[in-house]
């Protein structure tokens, strides 16, 4: 079936041919080998196009309603930096391990 027949995440899995820099390459090997390349890199592509259709949801928001008032965007940064710190992602592998799950 064609690509477009399939919403992000979904649809039978397809080779296809992309170029990424060595560094990555490396972490990404380092830490799923190569048995897990793919499901690890298609899994990174579905968390962009989910941060990418987020931005597009904020934007339109914002064109109807106006900005995010300043207050509650350092409200949101001050939470985000309080989960980052939570003890449990301070433990070995920290934030970065939990960041890839």
């Amino acid at each position: 079936m064609p690509e477009q027949d399939y919403a992000p995440g979904d649809g039978p899995a397809a080779k296809v041919s992309v170029s990424l820099r060595a560094g990555n390459i490396r972490a990404v090997r380092e830490r799923v080998g190569a048995r897990g390349f793919s499901a690890y890199v298609d899994a990174a592509v579905e968390r962009q196009i989910e941060r990418d259709l987020l931005e597009e949801a904020l934007q339109a928001n914002e064109a109807v309603s106006g900005p995010i008032p300043q207050g509650l965007r350092d409200e949101a940064v001050e939470l985000f930096r309080s989960v980052k710190s939570a003890p449990e992602l301070q433990e070995e592998g920290g934030w970065r391990a939990h960041e890839a799950s």
